[in-house]
């Protein structure tokens, strides 16, 4: 964070003319800001941490990374000034309206992730062509709830309500669901025992739940809650699909609790189309024609959550946001999930419940 501070400076307001008086204070401000961001990085995984100090300085650190990229776009535009034969008096006009245009639209990008990350999740309907599939059937996705010190009861509540308002058949949690450890965590996710659904609530693990304790416990606690948890396996729904999930592929990292697609396939009925749940939409890197996987639902993503983020999401996953034709017989749906991680902010990606309507 400390780079993007120092660019942000040095790119950014110390070029703007009518900020010079405003030089020293403004770089004061930009050493407090990145102090605190490290508090934040040395913090964030303390359950003792306080609450208000972890949001205010996860906070900063969204306001970082959006000064820095209008501070790039800004480094760009100020190229034309500069290469374009304008006589002085036009040249600093035209720089003018730039300062203040760019201080604008920066500030109000900010505004908009802040009013973005505390607004409620959307309901979101989208219809999907499954060809095999005898009937249409419905999967509301909750996905990246992220509770923890930040987001618990009451927003676990609400992200059920909005759930159980979109009436599905079948309700699907893709992972990241928890950002404590299972004794932390058991009260703020209470709210998941009045879920609703027709043929059964499915968990699969998300990378979160490995870095916050017993990943064994995350998965009991979650059984508790009457939801059924799909280790490597496959179940068939009302005799219509068959429902598989996986391990998360952070356990490939880790060593244990390790994803095993043909495990998840083996069990299947051959007769009738595979919903694949992961947490990561690259597991579609695994999934071969002779798999015959029809559709993958997935979050992680978050949609990028902090437009311009979602290009370096875009680095490590194939798939950012939306539904995706990945082949001719598998499609791939990425959601931005209901809560958020890190700073509270989301600008072009919505926090989200989604309902997945299935059509032959």
């Amino acid at each position: 964070m400390f780079c993007l501070n120092i660019f942000s400076f040095v790119c950014l307001f110390y070029r703007i003319e009518f900020l010079k008086r405003w030089r020293i204070p403004i770089a004061i401000l930009l050493v407090i800001i990145t102090v605190l961001e490290a508090y934040y990085l040395l913090s964030f995984r303390r359950e003792s941490a306080n609450i208000f100090w972890l949001q205010a300085t996860a906070s900063l650190v969204g306001v970082s990374f959006l000064l820095f990229s209008f501070s790039f776009l800004y480094f760009l535009l100020r190229v034309p000034l500069f290469v374009i034969p304008f006589n002085a008096s036009r040249r600093q006009a035209l720089k003018y309206i730039l300062d203040i245009t760019i201080l604008i639209a920066a500030f109000s990008w900010i505004l908009k992730g802040f009013i973005g990350g505390f607004s409620k999740p959307i309901k979101r309907v989208v219809d999907v062509k499954v060809s095999a599939l005898s009937s249409p059937i419905s999967i509301a996705q909750i996905t990246d709830a992220h509770i923890g010190k930040v987001l618990g009861y009451e927003f676990m509540s609400e992200v059920v309500d909005i759930t159980n308002e979109l009436d599905a058949d079948i309700v699907v949690i893709t992972g990241d669901l928890v950002d404590l450890s299972p004794e932390a965590a058991k009260a703020k996710l209470e709210p998941l025992r009045e879920l609703k659904s027709r043929f059964g609530v499915y968990y699969v693990l998300g990378n979160h739940e490995y870095f916050n304790g017993n990943v064994q416990e995350i998965i009991d606690l979650v059984k508790s809650f009457g939801i059924v948890v799909l280790e490597n396996e496959s179940v068939v729904v009302d005799g219509r699909i068959n429902l598989a999930g996986i391990y998360d592929l952070r356990g490939d990292r880790y060593g244990y609790f390790k994803p095993d697609l043909a495990k998840a396939l083996a069990t299947r009925n051959n007769d009738l189309p595979t919903i694949l749940l992961s947490h990561q939409p690259k597991v579609v890197e695994q999934i071969t024609e002779n798999d015959n996987v029809d559709l993958v639902i997935s979050g992680h993503t978050h949609g990028g959550q902090i437009f311009p983020f979602g290009l370096f999401v875009l680095i490590d996953q194939p798939y950012l946001y939306g539904l995706y034709k990945h082949s001719d017989k598998t499609q791939v749906f990425v959601s931005s999930g209901a809560g958020y991680w890190g700073p509270p902010l989301r600008i072009l990606a919505p926090s989200e419940v989604v309902k997945l309507t299935l059509k032959g």
